[in-house]
């Protein structure tokens, strides 16, 4: 099982993105090739884990690196786990409902059985989010 692990942003930069057409595509996408993991977006920053078969994972990232709203894209992790950290968890993104603490405190427990690393960079990028 490979685990990548990327950080982009959005094109043109700083431009928000539509994430209802992102995540529309991106949950269809990934149920079809049986990768799973997690996204977190401001709308304008994306962090996502792909976690699947290596061919698959390699080919859904190929996709999102040719694909035009992302910019600056670049790969923090690249790994063989043994089995999925993220279970069935395909996106993450605070709703138009969600408290920032209540958004918070979901990505904590989807976060609960990744590995060090991969905890502590979606936790920083949440923290930065908080002290801006």
């Amino acid at each position: 099982m490979r685990q990548l692990l990327y950080i982009s942003s959005s094109h043109p930069r700083g431009a928000a993105a539509d994430i209802a057409a992102i995540l529309g595509q991106s949950q269809r996408n990934n149920c079809a090739a049986g990768v799973t993991g997690l996204l977190w977006t401001d709308g304008v920053r994306f962090l996502q884990v792909l976690e699947g078969e290596a061919d698959a994972v390699a080919a859904t990232y190929a996709r999102i690196a040719a694909d035009p709203r992302h910019t600056a894209i670049v790969v923090l992790a690249d790994r063989t786990v043994a089995a999925r950290e993220f279970g069935d968890w395909s996106m993450a993104r605070r709703g138009p409902g969600d408290t920032a603490d209540g958004f918070d405190a979901r990505m904590q427990a989807a976060l609960g059985a990744a590995s060090p690393a991969v905890r502590g960079t979606f936790m920083g990028l949440i923290a930065a989010r908080r002290a801006a």
